[in-house]
């Protein structure tokens, strides 16, 4: 994270965007918020969500699909107008960007071969190798609450669950809901399980997951806060998310 804030620090003098014709920075690899299909397309909840925010602003978006190292970067220098890819709103992460009201809020959590350890205490996992995608808030957690544990960084979530289930790491720390219909329910997650409990810490998790912008675009900002209110008290947003979860993903508070 700290190399993506000095590449986005050098790149502050980008302009301003409208929001009539938007390019929007989306991964593609993070289940079910965004996936990549065979044909090149990218769905899944974020992009949906998207979608609905671009309607909602009278807005034409196109996906620009963008490795999760270089989102911000991308955004900085004018590859894109906004970033959204399950995006948590952290104090650092508001150094080089700003963000939209939250879109949605889950709990981290570990993920091991089920029975593989008893608790998620620093003391029973002193020994274990764990995995998280690079330039995460699972990243600045691993490193704050365990600094014990051997971390392995990785480009994408997919890459942590091949190493998993080929016994290169012990356990991952990821998200909860991309863990759980990204991998436990697929065949690749048979035997696999959550432990612990599951972690919504500000510090390091930040206020939940917004679109990301440019500093410098505050009515675009504004715009996109104002479009998820909209669909949320539309019910557009609970259409959205019932075609992949089944309970509130917006989560608690505002």
């Amino acid at each position: 994270m700290k190399k993506i804030i000095a590449v986005a620090l050098a790149t502050m003098t980008a302009g301003a965007a409208t929001a009539q014709d938007l390019d929007i920075c989306v991964e593609g690899a993070y289940p079910p918020f965004s996936q990549t299909e065979a044909d090149g397309s990218v769905t899944g909840f974020d992009i949906d969500i998207a979608n609905a925010l671009c309607a909602e602003m009278g807005a034409s978006c196109t996906m620009v699909k963008t490795d999760w190292d270089g989102i911000i970067p991308a955004l900085q220098e004018d590859k894109c107008d906004a970033i959204i890819a399950s995006m948590s709103i952290t104090e650092e992460r508001k150094q080089v960007i700003d963000f939209s009201e939250k879109y949605y809020s889950t709990p981290a959590i570990f993920l091991a071969e089920e029975g593989a350890f008893a608790d998620d205490s620093p003391e029973t996992l002193a020994d274990a190798v764990v995995g998280v995608q690079r330039g995460t808030i699972h990243q600045n957690f691993m490193e704050g609450e365990y600094p014990e544990v051997e971390l392995r960084l990785y480009a994408s979530q997919d890459d942590t669950y091949l190493d998993l289930t080929s016994g290169r790491i012990d356990a991952i720390m990821a998200d909860s809901v991309t863990m759980d219909e990204g991998f436990l329910q697929t065949e690749d997650g048979e035997g696999y399980a959550f432990f612990g409990e599951g972690y919504s810490i500000p510090e390091y998790h930040g206020e939940g997951v917004g679109v990301g912008v440019r500093q410098s675009d505050t009515e675009l900002r504004d715009d996109f806060s104002a479009a998820i209110a909209a669909i949320r008290e539309s019910g557009e947003y609970d259409q959205i998310a019932s075609q992949y979860f089944d309970f509130d993903v917006y989560g608690g508070g505002n």
